[in-house]
């Protein structure tokens, strides 16, 4: 097995840096000229203050500017990172043990960096805080989804545990905050075909073969409103919004379903009834069986007139 390259710059803000593989063919001379055409994005001046700044490099340290173009070679960088606003709400830790980390992760919060996400996510706060430079989360929730995160502590082990959630081998149970509709015949299964198409914001369901399964049950009601209980066989992209969607009943708060919202990135208000409650697996490593269960509970179920009104939770 090929060892992992070591990257010659060190984390920043948690984050490795931007690995740049430079063609074996081109015609370029010098490596600012590659970079300048390879990242439009960038300014050719920022590139030209970063290479006088020493802060790309390459295996033998920093490259100067007029540093000669090395077909096959490699440089490494740190981006500038976006302007974020700050999700004011804390990341509570369910467990921790040598091998694995539990937390229970608020709404409004990336999994991982992604897209104008990138210190303001679980991953880049957990390493920052609890020291843990190589932590790795072994599956992801959307940003506005709620609740139980595993992450990875051990790199040894990263294989095991994200493999473990890939072959859907951890029972997943999700609650959600819906209309509660008394004409609804639950509980029951949830069958449909459902794609996902690249830069587009909504999931839909199509006809065909199915590839997604939900089990839906109603666990109590109020008021109105019902608390849900979500179990998902399948993992595909907003499937339990589509599915609720599906019969009726939109989770509250939902911005994509049916009908997109457009949500300003710092409007806190009515987050997405949402929450990952339950994991539960056999333990790869242990082979001891693990249930982890959430802290937390919906807004809208616990306080609706506050969830309704925008009150912070």
């Amino acid at each position: 097995m090929r060892r992992r390259q070591q990257p010659p710059l060190g984390k920043r803000h948690g984050l490795d840096p931007a690995r740049l593989r430079l063609p074996e063919d081109g015609a370029w001379t010098t490596i600012r000229d590659h970079l300048v055409e390879r990242l439009p994005r960038v300014p050719a001046e920022r590139i030209d203050r970063m290479l006088a700044e020493g802060a790309i490099v390459d295996l033998d340290g920093p490259i100067a500017p007029d540093a000669p173009y090395v077909p096959g070679g490699a440089v490494w960088f740190h981006r500038d990172l976006p302007v974020e606003t700050e999700v004011p709400f804390e990341i509570t830790i369910v467990h921790r043990d040598e091998d694995l980390l539990v937390v229970d992760k608020p709404h409004f919060l990336s999994t991982i960096p992604r897209g104008q996400h990138i210190l303001q996510t679980a991953l880049v706060r957990l390493r920052r805080e609890l020291d843990l430079p190589e932590l790795i989360p072994a599956h992801r929730l959307d940003r506005a989804t709620a609740g139980l995160v595993l992450f990875v502590v051990n790199p040894a082990r990263r294989g095991a545990y994200q493999t473990m959630f890939h072959r859907r081998r951890v029972h997943k149970e999700y609650e959600a905050i819906a209309r509660h509709d008394p004409g609804l015949d639950l509980p029951r299964t949830i069958r449909s075909r459902i794609i996902k198409e690249r830069n587009i914001l909504r999931a839909f369901e199509v006809d065909g073969e199915p590839n997604a399964e939900t089990r839906v049950e109603l666990l109590e009601h109020r008021d109105g409103l019902g608390r849900y209980r979500l179990i998902p066989h399948t993992g595909r992209t907003h499937q339990l919004r589509l599915h609720m969607n599906g019969l009726g009943i939109p989770i509250l708060g939902d911005d994509f379903y049916p009908e997109i919202t457009d949500r300003p990135v710092d409007d806190f208000t009515r987050p997405l009834q949402l929450l990952a409650a339950t994991l539960e697996f056999t333990d790869p490593i242990t082979r001891e069986p693990r249930r982890f269960r959430t802290t937390r509970t919906l807004q809208a179920w616990a306080d609706p007139r506050g969830w309704a009104t925008g009150r912070m939770p």
